[in-house]
């Protein structure tokens, strides 16, 4: 168990990361609330006495997206400070407090799971991992996610991407991504995704209002574009909805490994900023279990695992790849930033560590 000062410490360090991802109001917030927060509030009072490991937990980011929520409401004590216009960390600080204790009850259910800060973008880094096995197998991919969260990066398919001038994707496709590019170029591959689904704990509906708020609520209020994207991938869910299921990750995942594979098709296992939810039982399963599944994996059938996760040190995603049948180990091909802004293609040799949140 944490205690209070590292608790208010979270607050700090997501500060920087917010920083580190040009998010200034998201980060004056986390500042002001990391030195303000009191125990008026039950909701005050959960947070400074967090039973978890705070920056794990994505505490910080709980909290931020239910004031976030409540701003989109309307609240008009809010209205200031998500624009930005009030900088003072102090007026800011006691304000946040006072909205703590008067909105208590909508705000305690924010902190009951992690975010889910499904972003379409993501998808930029993912596809540069699927790029690398489409040179190795082939251009056709069955997906199976797991933390798909609402759902949008099932539809990696139907967005068109622009990666470091490899293009990809449908060229008449209403969402368009061409992130930053860095570094070495990925490989220009065809992709061709025949089937994608996905699994999350607690799913969200994007057919449903309540839940496309929610998910509106979990972008940072400085990221005007992102929020655009997203209002943009949700038309295109309605239009067209993902084959999402509500269930335990590795329960699910064992289930679909055991289905039948058709011939030619690559089958990926992918997850991006997820694998730190994951308890380390249900980790050392998946991987044992992918393991298993590799080793069966032939020519015809190949198995390919795409991972986006944050390396905490450098305030990035590392973007790895690992494919069966060979016996290269899992490599880092690439880094991206956690919205997908850009992404810097790595040269060989690839690093082959295992992966690790922080170093």
């Amino acid at each position: 168990m944490a205690t209070e000062a590292e608790n208010r410490k979270s607050f700090a360090v997501q500060a920087g990361y917010c920083e580190a991802m040009d998010a200034p109001i998201t980060a004056r917030i986390c500042t002001a609330l990391g030195q303000g927060i009191t125990r008026a509030s039950e909701t005050g009072r959960r947070v400074l006495d967090w039973p978890g490991e705070p920056i794990a937990d994505a505490l910080v980011l709980r909290l931020i997206s239910g004031l976030h929520a409540l701003h989109r409401r309307g609240v008009p004590e809010l209205r200031r400070i998500f624009a930005g216009e009030e900088t003072d960390l102090g007026r800011i600080a006691a304000t946040l407090d006072a909205v703590l204790c008067a909105y208590d009850l909508p705000l305690m259910p924010w902190l009951y799971g992690p975010p889910q800060t499904n972003e379409a973008a993501r998808s930029n880094g993912l596809m540069t991992g699927l790029l690398h096995l489409a040179e190795r197998y082939g251009p056709r991919f069955e997906l199976l996610e797991i933390g798909s969260s609402a759902g949008l990066n099932l539809m990696i398919g139907r967005y068109r991407f622009d990666l470091g001038g490899v293009g990809v994707g449908p060229a008449e496709s209403p969402l368009s991504l061409r992130p930053e590019w860095r570094g070495s170029p990925p490989p220009a591959a065809e992709v061709e995704i025949v089937a994608a689904r996905g699994v999350d704990i607690a799913p969200l509906d994007l057919t449903d209002d309540r839940d496309a708020d929610r998910l509106q609520a979990y972008v940072w209020i400085d990221a005007v574009e992102r929020q655009a994207r997203l209002e943009t991938a949700i038309a295109m869910f309605r239009a067209a909805p993902a084959r999402l299921d509500r269930g335990d990750a590795a329960d699910w995942l064992q289930a679909r490994l055991a289905e039948p594979q058709p011939v030619g098709v690559t089958r990926v296992l992918m997850h991006s900023v997820v694998w730190q939810y994951l308890r380390h039982e249900a980790q050392a399963r998946i991987a044992d279990m992918m393991a298993a599944a590799g080793s069966a994996a032939t020519p015809e059938r190949p198995l390919g695992w795409v991972m986006m996760e944050p390396n905490r040190d450098l305030a990035a995603q590392e973007v790895r790849v690992r494919g069966w049948p060979g016996d290269t180990p899992m490599e880092l091909v690439a880094r991206t930033h956690a919205h997908g802004a850009w992404v810097k293609g790595l040269a060989r040799p690839y690093d082959t560590r295992p992966y690790v949140m922080r170093a």
